[in-house]
């Protein structure tokens, strides 16, 4: 993932995010999110099978991902590869 974000003299800051290590110094939340969205689940009456399919095919489209945000002198940039 590659974030850019304007500073004030105008010039453009660049930050690459590796979501693979990122998401494995994550992982311990990842297990308590997991346990939360299968108790929802189990709350609202909805299969735990359908839930992760979908949020499967939401991961499985970020992928090609644009994010800008420009208002005045703020610029945020995010793009997904």
């Amino acid at each position: 993932m590659t974030v850019r974000r304007r500073r004030a003299d105008g010039r453009w800051r660049r930050l690459f995010i590796p979501v693979v290590p990122v998401a494995l110094l994550l992982s311990p939340l990842l297990l308590l999110a997991v346990v939360g969205g299968v108790v929802a689940c189990f709350m609202f009456d909805v299969r735990p099978l359908g839930a992760l399919r979908g949020i499967g095919r939401v991961l499985w489209a970020l992928p090609g991902t644009r994010f800008e945000f420009e208002e005045g002198r703020t610029a945020l940039h995010v793009r997904i590869r």
